[in-house]
């Protein structure tokens, strides 16, 4: 009888169809198609099990989502399949759990500025989506603080607030040019938008008045042009 614990090593077909649906997932995921991302990347892992790039996107479509347990799920399949230490050692940090140094500058200071307390936990859950989403990317964080001040100023924006960039930088002890490179950053990576529903914790997103505007604003478009 065949050995059931010896593994089966992918097909050229099975290979081909892994990365037709990696690529798929890619363009869905920058055209922030998360639900539709998700299932390409699936595809991509079950096609093909041992490449870590394809665990590490799933993750990535996760975290976007706002789904972290599924995200650190992938997480795992991935550390299994990853080679480069240098890469999977940062990964495997954030299954740990103790504050890193960006977390606890970034508690303190939020609270030194009497940010609320959910803003607290949006600013550590991007940072978390941040170190997920750069991939292999190396991640410069030799100075703590500059992060730390950057994903204050980014929950500031994006939750309205009337907190200046000279606020924060005064708090954190950084220049204004760091704080606000690093931002262009978090930006950058993130896909950030004012209110966006990942990090926005007031009540009315203004951004649900705008997205109801432009359906009716639409629909009357479409009724005009009736024949």
């Amino acid at each position: 009888m065949p050995d059931k614990d010896i593994k089966k090593t992918p097909t050229s077909a099975a290979l081909r169809n892994a990365a037709n649906f990696n690529e798929n997932g890619l363009q869905q995921f920058g055209q922030w198609e998360m639900e539709k991302a998700i299932e390409s990347f699936r595809g991509a892992t079950n096609g093909d099990p041992d490449n870590p790039e394809y665990h590490l996107n799933l993750a990535r479509a996760y975290a976007r989502s706002g789904n972290y347990q599924d995200a650190m799920r992938s997480l795992g399949d991935y550390l299994r399949t990853e080679t480069d230490e240098r890469v999977a050692a940062r990964y495997e940090r954030l299954f740990s759990s103790a504050l890193d140094t960006v977390e606890e500058a970034l508690i303190e200071k939020m609270r030194e500025l009497e940010m609320p307390l959910p803003q607290v936990g949006k600013g550590i859950q991007m940072w978390l989506e941040y170190r997920i989403t750069l991939g292999r990317k190396p991640l410069q964080a030799q100075k703590p603080e500059l992060w730390a001040a950057a994903l204050t100023y980014a929950i500031v924006k994006i939750n309205l607030s009337e907190i200046s960039p000279q606020q924060i930088a005064a708090a954190y002890g950084i220049g204004e040019r760091g704080l606000r490179e690093k931002y262009r950053e978090l930006v950058a990576t993130l896909d950030l938008m004012p209110a966006d529903f990942r990090y926005f914790t007031g009540e009315e997103n203004p951004l649900d008045k705008l997205v109801e505007a432009a359906q009716l604003l639409e629909e009357i478009y479409g009724r005009f042009h009736e024949s």
